[in-house]
């Protein structure tokens, strides 16, 4: 009796299997086949996306090496057409090397232009806006006066600030060949008093320091209070 029992309950079972394939095996065969396909999309998007990283660095290198065989021009139309069409972070990167490569080949106001370019794009990642901003800057300090070279990179001089070093020294440049010699005097002190000012810098605002003062003598000691 219980063998018969155990062959109605296995045929019940395998009668509601049936059914239940009836009623759901096209949905559970057509999950299957998404989960496939998305599966193999997924890996085609990855595959795709990682022959798109390699094929731009390799035109980002063919370019630097342009640039290395002294190829300018070539560097540069290279380097533009990565920044118009590029993907990731090379379009930035190669537009700050076109920038610097115009500066080589002393195409200074288009290369201000472009190291302007790139500061001011939202999608520029903020160390290199401010790489960008200094490299303007530099490119202007025998040219801009006093209150230009502020716009350009005074708020990058305040106390605390990465970049402090250089702005003040682009700043201390500035006034002093515009005549300022104790606006001069106060951003090399300034560097001078910053004991994370490195050590190249520290010289070459000694011997900035010394020049100020065979000019106009030393600085005024403060009062005792």
């Amino acid at each position: 009796m219980t063998d018969i029992f155990h062959e109605v309950e296995e045929d019940l079972r395998r009668e509601q299997a049936k059914r239940l394939w009836a009623r759901f095996g096209p949905y559970v065969l057509l999950a299957a086949v998404l989960i496939v396909v998305a599966v193999a999309g997924w890996r085609g998007w990855e595959y795709w996306r990682e022959q798109q990283a390699a094929a731009e660095g390799d035109r980002f290198v063919a370019a630097l090496q342009l640039a290395n065989d002294n190829k300018h021009d070539e560097a540069i139309k290279a380097l533009d057409a990565i920044a118009a069409s590029g993907t990731g972070g090379y379009p930035v990167l190669a537009s700050f090397r076109a920038a610097s490569e115009l500066a080589a080949t002393k195409k200074t106001d288009e290369a201000v232009k472009a190291f302007d370019a790139i500061a001011a794009k939202a999608d520029t990642p903020a160390l290199l806006k401010a790489m960008a901003r200094l490299r303007a800057a530099l490119l202007v300090v025998d040219t801009a006066d006093l209150a230009a070279m502020k716009s350009r990179v005074g708020d990058l001089a305040v106390v605390g600030g990465p970049w402090r070093h250089s702005a003040r020294e682009l700043l201390g440049l500035t006034a002093w060949r515009t005549g300022d010699l104790e606006g001069a005097r106060g951003y090399f002190q300034s560097i001078a008093d910053d004991p994370e000012t490195p050590q190249s810098m520290q010289s070459r605002t000694q011997l900035m320091l010394d020049l100020i003062r065979a000019k106009i003598g030393a600085a005024p000691v403060a009062a005792k209070s």
